[in-house]
């Protein structure tokens, strides 16, 4: 009995020698090949839902939660329980880290999305008279890129050096007299039948049904400032952006193979950000001037 209970003692020690000689991250890699993304619907989760499909063939299992807001998908990667979260774009962030003092940074720019002016009750700029409302996004960066694009095509003209922080106090002069009415981003689209016009970010644009190529009046271009500055991330918290799953989410999202599919899905509402060292350059330039 002693020499059974022996050997039992002896087999039991040598399976906890061997299990202790297993790296940790062995027994959880399975869990380790899961990147938990949070994401707004579109066009957000459409381009992440593509990007599964070659992280699959690389062993990767992407689960991707859509969040209607602007506030949980931080919140959630603060937190630790999702990984990343791609939704927004880089001075949103820096705002948000400083209001909120979260730790969040941005591990890749994979995307900008055109602001546009579409058509509510009337279909062309030149039929604004006193008193129409225009309806923008009330958030602090978003809201300054609705009036810019406004400036723009002569609707109002912006005190000088008001910029990519212009708020509705920074109106300087408004020819046509019409009121600009500032609405939570997600709902400027649902006035359309209320009001003469809206100024749309790009997702909530096509969420609305609406194409930048078809259906704007007019919109940010390319080389605008506002276009290199609000590339859309992929953000995670501090000390993760060069983690493995990580750079693997963000590797897949620069591909050739995404930027044919944001190409040849989203009609230019959506554009793939081309990372260069110009390109870099000027991104960073104009995301200093914001947060300064």
């Amino acid at each position: 009995m002693k020499k059974n209970l022996s050997k039992v003692l002896a087999l039991a020690l040598a399976v906890s020698a061997v299990a202790a000689m297993i790296p940790a991250g062995i027994a959880g890699a399975e869990e380790d090949k899961k990147i938990t993304v949070a994401a707004s619907p579109t066009p957000h989760a459409e381009i992440l839902a593509e990007a599964a499909k070659i992280l699959e063939a690389d062993g990767w299992e992407l689960d991707v939660t859509e969040f209607e807001d602007y506030v949980q998908p931080n919140m959630v990667v603060e937190s630790g329980e999702f990984d990343a979260n791609y939704f927004q774009h880089i001075p949103y962030l820096d705002s948000f880290n400083e209001e909120q003092g979260t730790h969040l940074v941005n591990a890749g720019g994979i995307h900008y999305e055109p602001f546009g002016i579409y058509p509510g009750t009337k279909s062309s700029l030149d039929e604004l008279e006193a008193g129409d409302v225009i309806a923008v996004p009330n958030d602090t960066t978003n809201e300054a890129r609705a009036l810019l694009l406004l400036q723009d095509n002569g609707v109002i003209t912006l005190k000088e050096g008001a910029g990519l922080t212009a708020t509705v106090n920074d109106i300087e002069e408004n020819p046509y007299d019409v009121e600009i009415q500032e609405l939570e981003a997600a709902q400027v689209s649902r006035v359309v039948g209320e009001v003469a016009f809206v100024v749309l970010n790009g997702n909530y644009a096509l969420e609305a049904g609406f194409s930048v190529g078809k259906d704007s009046i007019a919109y940010e271009s390319s080389d605008s400032e506002a276009a290199k500055t609000y590339v859309n991330v992929i953000a995670v918290k501090e000390g993760n952006e060069n983690s493995e799953k990580i750079q693997a989410l963000v590797n897949v999202l620069k591909s050739d193979e995404i930027k044919t599919f944001i190409n040849d899905t989203y009609d230019g509402a959506v554009i793939p950000f081309e990372e260069s060292e110009e390109a870099e350059a000027e991104t960073e330039a104009a995301t200093e001037a914001v947060t300064e």
